[in-house]
Parts: structure tokens; sequence; C-alpha cells
């Protein structure tokens, strides 16, 4: 399997999932009668990311991933979002960042050195790095983004974070 298959349509699926929890969000606060903004700073736990920053790091770990596995360059987002039209312009530009890549792209992406400089100049096999850092990374912050969510009575469910499944018949 090219790692295109594993990484550009399921980080799409996941990042337009994000952003219908915004309008799930946005939903739940008019109905309670409280602005929905007050979420974008909920975190669940004092040393934890708050929501924006959970959104941040999801996008990042997304667009980080598909430009080392194809040997390209990530554009460089700010993190000054602090609105919810902001974060849905974040999630957006990454979603058409995405868009830009083609499975020829990842030709060779199995193999290709991945790294960060936090990594003392350490790098992983492009397969490696997708299954043991990256997936889990973004796996991470989807669910605490969620979690966050959920915890403040947004009302998702499972079916939000998977998304639409590519059944076959």
């Amino acid at each position: 399997m090219n790692l295109y298959d594993a990484t550009v349509p399921v980080f799409t699926k996941l990042l337009k999932n994000m952003d219908r929890w915004l309008d799930k969000a946005i939903a739940h606060g008019e109905a309670k009668k409280f602005d929905p903004e007050v979420l974008l700073v909920a975190r669940l736990a004092p040393d934890q990311y708050a929501f924006t920053r959970q959104v941040q790091a999801a996008c990042d770990q997304v667009k980080f991933t598909v430009a080392k596995l194809a040997g390209k360059d990530a554009p460089s987002h700010p993190d000054t979002e602090k609105t919810i039209p902001e974060l849905r312009a974040r999630l957006k530009a990454v979603i058409e960042y995405l868009g830009t890549f083609k499975r020829e792209d990842f030709n060779g992406a199995e193999e290709r050195a991945c790294g960060h400089s936090w990594m003392g100049g350490k790098t992983m096999r492009g397969g490696d790095y997708l299954d043991h850092f990256a997936l889990p990374n973004l796996h991470f912050h989807l669910t605490t983004a969620y979690a966050i969510l959920r915890h403040n009575g947004v009302p998702v469910g499972k079916m939000d974070y998977t998304g639409e499944l590519p059944f076959s018949n």
C-alpha cells in the first residue's frame, strides 16, 4: 500500500469530522444559551492543552506528517486562532493543503527518513514515523479535543469521531 492511502484521505476525513464537531458545539451553546466560544479554552486537566491548541496540534500533525512523508516543506501556521471561525479557517487551510498531494508524492515514503528538531538529529523511516509517532499523536489530539467537547455536554458520539466509513457495497 502506498502511504498516501493511509494519510491524505483519512486525515482529510478526520479534519472534516472535527469541523463538524464545531457545528455541534455551536448548536449546543445556542440550545443551552451560552457562548460556544467558551469551549475553546476548556481543557480536561490543568496541564493539558485547551481545545483550541488540541485542534491546532491535530492540524500540525497532519500537515507535518504528509509533508515529511512526501519529502516536502509544510506550510507555516502561527497558532493565533482565538475564535471558532478562525479554527475553521485553520482546518480548511490544512484540508486544502492535503488536496495538493498526489499518490505519486508518496513514492518511497515508506523508507524516507523523517525527523523533527526535537528528535535530536535522529530520524525514523517513514512507515515507522507514521505508525509509531504520527498516528498515535494525531489520535491523541483528536480524542482529547473530542473529550473536551463531550465533557462539556456537546452531543458528539463515536460516529462523529469515526465519520463515514468506506463500505465497498
